[in-house]
């Protein structure tokens, strides 16, 4: 995996980390040439976290602490800001919970559980104690979606955070590839147009076949 975060090296945003599980180029856009184009998927979101970071410190339930708190993970170079971390007492000590707030409803892809396992490693590196699961909750449904820390989500998560971490570090954005539902939904499309880089390719695509097959 990465290795301990040096000096020179910009940290990666937590936030990346669900674009680039979305899709890499759109990662890139964002975080590297600093694109960015509003919908109203975005607008809701933005909206949505607002509300979330207003709270600031509060106490709730008794003994639990609700925060809005900044992270970071020097192996990882992950850095942001969780939009509620819960923290809980135990006779080990605090155990931290965190919660980041969607719009919508949960998805088919592991975007947002990347980003809040994420989180969960940079608390667990920040604490020293570990964070065995978190919550999404989404503003359609108005429910919590646990969700499990659990192997193979912790291996995705540091799998992303490897493969943008070489993105960023190559300073170089990756060509498209065609999601149509994925593209149809992105704020990105008209600054991305993924159909005019495609439509090359295709085009090259189809005349080494008819070359190969000898229809040419």
């Amino acid at each position: 995996m990465n290795s301990v975060l040096h000096a020179e090296e910009d940290p990666i945003p937590l936030s990346a980390l669900q674009h680039a599980v979305y899709c890499l180029r759109q990662a890139a856009l964002i975080h590297i040439e600093k694109l960015w184009a509003e919908n109203h998927f975005t607008a809701e979101g933005d909206v949505l976290h607002a509300v979330a970071d207003k709270g600031g410190t509060r106490k709730t339930r008794g003994a639990r602490r609700v925060l809005s708190l900044p992270l970071a993970s020097r192996r990882l170079n992950l850095t942001g800001v969780a939009d509620l971390v819960e923290f809980y007492p135990t006779p080990q000590g605090e155990v931290s919970y965190p919660v980041e707030y969607k719009r919508g409803k949960p998805k088919l892809h592991r975007a947002d559980e990347v980003q809040l396992c994420a989180q969960a490693l940079c608390l667990e590196e920040m604490t020293g104690i570990a964070v065995p699961e978190g919550a999404l909750f989404y503003a359609q449904t108005k429910r919590r979606v646990v969700v499990p820390f659990d192997d193979t989500l912790r291996a995705l998560t540091e799998h992303v955070a490897a493969e943008l971490s070489a993105v960023f570090d190559a300073r170089k954005t990756p060509a498209p590839t065609t999601h149509k539902s994925r593209c149809r939904a992105c704020s990105l499309i008209e600054l991305c147009r993924p159909e005019t880089f495609a439509r090359p390719v295709r085009k090259w695509r189809d005349r080494m076949l008819d070359l190969v097959l000898g229809t040419e």
